[in-house]
This record gives structure tokens, C-alpha cells and sequence, in this order.
């Protein structure tokens, strides 16, 4: 390819954590300002529930959840303006958010065959992503991209991440939505397949005291240096 053809090297960018640290409106900000692909894993476990749901399937089975873990198709696309999803031709980046798929995407996320065939699916999108990629997640430094370029992973005091969530979700009761991220963070950190972990290589963000601007901020001057190979 011709000098100045391409500006930055393609660059991986895992960014884990639990729900309420910005992660998602960092991992989008970031991709998009710095013109990389991107890929909201959490939505496609939640596609995967809402197809469960939706199909009748018993989600505490994990007998009934992995024998059809095969059927549904599940495209993510990868645009960070606008990340669509959608579950065999249906758009579903509005139902996965519903209080319905939230309280059993934990439960449909922990067998192991949806884990493996999401994780495949996220593998192949990162790979083909030409000039990078920002993919925000639970497992991607650990599980998923083990081998990523710079691994993040965001942290803020379960109040502050209440408090986050609070303002997304209208008219829920603050205590009940920090019970309801402790409990999440529990089944998360302590599933048998790819839990909810920080890696070993991975920078630790706390962001409890920090707006979403210093967030973004602090990322794509990490993804700058990474590129820059310092």
C-alpha cells in the first residue's frame, strides 16, 4: 500500500467492565472519533435472549437454551453512529433493551454453548474489521481477544454506576437498580464460562469521579499511544 494510504496501523481495542461505567458511550465515542469499526457484545447476547424469549424457550434450561443455540441469525453491524442489530432479518436494537430480556440475558449468557457461539461470531467480526476495531464487552480481554492490542477495563463504585443506569432507565427505583447491578455483577463475575474479569494486561479505568468527555478522553489518548507504539 502506498505511504500515507493508510494513516494509523488497524488496531484492536477490547473494553471490558460491568454495566454502568460508561462503557458503551466510551467504546462508541472512541471508535468513532478515532475511525474504527465497533461491536456492542452485550447486544448479541441479548439478541440471542430476545430470540429465546420470543420463541418460547425456557431460559432457566440450559439443556433447552443450548439445543437451539444454532437456529437464530445474528447480524451486528459494526458503524459506531449507528450500531445495528439484527436476529434473522428483524431489527432488534430497540426490544433487547426491555426489562424482559435484561433480567434473563445472564442466565442464557452463562451456558457455555451460547459463549462459544457468540465468541466465534465476535472473533470473526474483529478479524475483519480493516482499520481496527473498539469491541466492548464482559470477557473480550480474557476470553474473546486474548490477544488484543490494548486491552481496557472501565470500574466505577456501584452507586455512581446506579446513578448512571438510573438516568438511562425512566422511572426506576435507585435502590433497586443498584441491587440489580450487584446482583448482575455476582452472576457475571462468578459463571463457569468466560466470567466478568479484568486481565492481567488490561489498564484499569476507575470512573466514578470522571464525566464521560474525561473517559473518552483518557481512552483514545491509550488507543493514540498504542498506535504511535509507545
Amino acid at each position: 500500500m502506498e505511504n500515507g494510504a493508510r494513516t494509523a496501523p488497524a488496531v484492536i481495542v477490547a473494553i471490558d467492565g460491568p454495566s454502568g461505567t460508561g462503557k458503551s458511550s466510551t467504546s462508541k465515542a472512541v471508535a468513532a472519533q478515532l475511525g474504527l469499526s465497533y461491536l456492542d457484545t452485550g447486544a448479541q447476547y441479548r439478541a440471542i435472549t430476545w430470540w429465546m424469549v420470543n420463541n418460547g424457550i425456557d431460559t432457566t434450561d440450559p439443556s433447552a437454551v443450548a439445543a437451539v443455540v444454532g437456529k437464530p441469525e445474528i447480524v451486528s453491524g459494526t458503524d459506531p453512529s449507528a450500531p445495528a442489530i439484527t436476529v434473522d432479518g428483524v431489527d432488534v436494537s430497540g426490544p433487547i433493551r426491555g426489562q424482559e430480556v435484561t433480567s434473563k440475558v445472564s442466565a442464557v449468557s452463562a451456558v457455555p454453548e451460547v459463549r462459544s457461539r457468540i465468541t466465534e461470531l465476535q472473533r470473526s467480526i474483529a478479524a475483519a474489521a480493516e482499520h481496527g476495531i473498539v469491541v466492548e464487552g464482559r470477557d473480550i480481554g480474557t476470553t474473546v481477544l486474548p490477544d488484543a492490542d490494548l486491552k481496557i477495563f472501565l470500574t466505577a463504585s456501584p452507586e455512581a454506576r446506579a446513578a448512571r443506569r438510573h438516568g438511562e432507565l425512566k422511572g426506576a427505583d435507585l435502590h433497586a437498580t443498584r441491587e440489580s447491578l450487584i446482583k448482575r455483577d455476582a452472576a457475571d463475575s462468578t459463571r463457569k464460562a468466560s466470567p466478568l474479569a479484568k486481565a492481567g494486561d488490561a489498564v484499569e479505568v476507575d470512573t466514578t469521579d470522571l464525566t464521560l468527555q474525561q473517559v473518552i478522553e483518557c481512552v483514545v489518548t491509550l488507543v493514540e499511544e498504542k498506535r504511535a507504539g509507545k
